[in-house]
């Protein structure tokens, strides 16, 4: 098999990013970075580490996976700092790290559950986190030296996966990831230092999976099976997703960076069956998986009930992750299409549009008791999205050779490195409002042709080379455009609002549909449907895809609502952001005759 094998254009190649997600990224660096860092020192996690160091006095505080909350909000402290930005920013998270490096063993461990608990338990617990608070230490280091050039806690966390390395590997000990996470990250460590061996630790922990070596207390306490986190079957033989759905991603996120970079048939093969399982059969409308709260995970494929749906907001940026690799491995647009899917549903309802609330599960529905939290114990969702909404710009472009690839519709600039030196490119658009799209190309740095996604739900699109009209030709969901430096390229997307109707064999929306444009899902609210949400939803619908009007407005930060007759909807991911009340994504129909 011959794999596309795109490289990715890293998010500090792309600036100046304007427009929809000027905003986000606004209120994720005012508000959700002072949320998280205040909460991570109110509830001792930053403590811990000051402690580990012996500054301060006192034991372990919080669950023994906190350390990996601290890393994450570095991470996503580490993309607005970029290029000297914010100095107040980055000197607050220079301090978090000193006492992170100084926390560190003299071996390189460094873990503050088992500094400040029991030392002679490290490494004994699968389940405990250990390698998964590794791997977003790892995550957060690279990201940091990127954005400042700053390299005090890469060093520190290139010496605890040494460390690691000298006690797990081929002729050593064994080691499941109980909570993948480090997999993904030795792949991007790899990818900047050049080393080898931090490829070659990410495979082995990939096939060390599904032989029996798991071990743990706590999984037997909670009555669950290896397979809760992909133990069960190894690597190139499974079929089918089970278990915890955001580690489930983080896994087939580093098989296919491994897949792509070996060549290994296997695991492609292996991805293909399990994006087939996922897609759509375990697929909401919205981007969310993992249907059920008991294991945060996956039940069974057409199993999607709407009011109690998890869909955790880590498992719908695990999508993301996923199929962004996905994409790179294959060259294919139908994996960028949901990216996109995420980023502008599953991800983006987990944050409070002002930044400083947020849904740990995305529910489909709601009788109006479901709503945004300031904080949770378990916190992975808010330190997650601090560090997934700024990095967008990561997910934009590729290249292939001298083909540029344009995968999401972000206006701003990029600078992307090419095999002769670089390109520049310019984007300006409102998207996702409406579906114009103008690109000029400053600079080709060897680039003969622009790759332009057609998102899978477009049916119309036009597309004008320095005005002039041209078909562009299709490849795997992508329109290949010819250019030469100075283009303007014009590309508009058609996007009425559409009826998407759910498979027949998910009961729970039988006679129901959903209306989206765009990129975008919508759904109705109590607040400007009095009386329709609560009577969940009995509604004689239009049958026609133009039943519905756009109108541009103010409210949430700048939306296009749709309303027919006496009814109103707003995208998904904007719900809960005004008057608590009743919501919903499906929509009953009145049958016809």
């Amino acid at each position: 098999m011959k794999f596309a094998n795109w490289t990715p254009v890293s998010f500090d190649h792309v600036t100046g990013i304007t427009g929809f997600w000027e905003g986000r990224m606004k209120a994720v660096r005012e508000k959700t970075a002072r949320v998280c860092l205040d909460m991570c020192e109110k509830t001792g996690r930053i403590a811990n580490f000051r402690k580990a160091a012996g500054w301060e006095e006192g034991g372990f505080k919080g669950i023994y996976f906190d350390d990996s909350d601290v890393y994450k909000v570095l991470e996503g402290v580490a993309y607005p700092v970029h290029g000297g930005q914010f100095p107040a920013l980055e000197a607050e998270a220079d301090k978090i790290i000193d006492a992170i490096c100084a926390a560190q063993w003299e071996d390189g461990y460094l873990n503050t559950y088992y500094t400040l608990t029991d030392r002679s338990k490290r490494w004994t617990d699968m389940a405990r986190h250990e390698a998964y608070c590794v791997g977003h230490m790892v995550e957060g280091a690279v990201a940091y030296f990127q954005a400042t050039g700053k390299d005090k806690w890469l060093n520190t966390a290139l010496r605890v996966v040494e460390h690691m390395m000298t006690v797990f590997g081929p002729g050593k000990r064994h080691w499941i990831t109980g909570h993948q996470e480090l997999e993904l990250a030795l792949i991007r460590l790899w990818r900047l230092t050049g080393r080898e061996d931090f490829f070659d630790f990410a495979q082995f922990l990939v096939d060390e999976r599904g032989h029996g070596h798991l071990v743990s207390e706590l999984f037997p306490q909670w009555h669950f099976g290896p397979d809760y986190c992909q133990d069960d079957v190894p690597a190139r033989d499974l079929t089918r997703v089970t278990g915890h759905a955001v580690r489930a991603m983080y896994y087939y996120s580093a098989m296919a960076d491994i897949a792509a970079h070996t060549g290994d048939d296997g695991l492609y093969h292996a991805l293909l069956r399990l994006w087939a399982d996922v897609v759509p059969g375990n697929l909401y409308v919205t981007g969310g998986i993992g249907q059920d709260s008991a294991n945060e995970g996956f039940t069974r494929p057409s199993h999607k009930p709407n009011l109690t749906a998890y869909c955790e907001t880590c498992a719908a940026i695990g999508m993301a992750l996923w199929n962004q690799r996905m994409n790179l491995l294959t060259g294919e647009a139908k994996y960028a299409d949901l990216v996109e899917t995420e980023l502008y549903n599953g991800v983006l309802a987990g944050l409070h549009l002002d930044g400083g609330t947020f849904f740990y599960e995305n529910p489909l529905s709601s009788v109006g008791k479901h709503h945004r939290k300031p904080w949770y114990d378990c916190s992975c969702c808010p330190t997650n999205l601090i560090r997934f909404v700024p990095s967008v710009g990561g997910y934009a472009y590729a290249v292939d050779g001298s083909v540029m690839v344009v995968n999401q519709f972000l206006p701003g600039e990029a600078d992307i490195p090419t095999a002769n030196g670089s390109a520049g490119i310019s984007v300006r658009t409102r998207y996702p409002l409406d579906g114009e799209i103008s690109i000029t190309l400053n600079k080709l740095g060897g680039i003969t042709h622009l790759r332009l996604r057609k998102p899978g739900w477009c049916d119309a699109w036009t597309l004008s080379v320095n005005g002039k009209a041209v078909a562009g030709d299709t490849v795997n969901g992508y329109l290949s455009v010819p250019v030469s430096e100075g283009d303007r390229i014009e590309y508009q997307l058609a996007m009425p609002a559409r009826i998407v109707r759910d498979d027949e064999r998910v009961l729970e929306n039988l006679h129901r549909v959903a209306i989206c444009r765009g990129p975008i899902t919508y759904c109705a609210e109590e607040c400007d449907n009095p009386g329709f949400v609560r009577e969940y939803f009995h509604a004689d619908l239009p049958q026609g895809e133009g039943a519905w009007q756009e109108e541009e407005s103010d409210i949430l930060s700048g939306i296009v609502m749709l309303k027919n007759r006496d009814r109103t909807l707003i995208p998904y991911y904007a719900w809960d952001n005004r008057a608590p009340g009743a919501m919903t994504v499906w929509m009953r129909e009145k049958p016809v005759g």
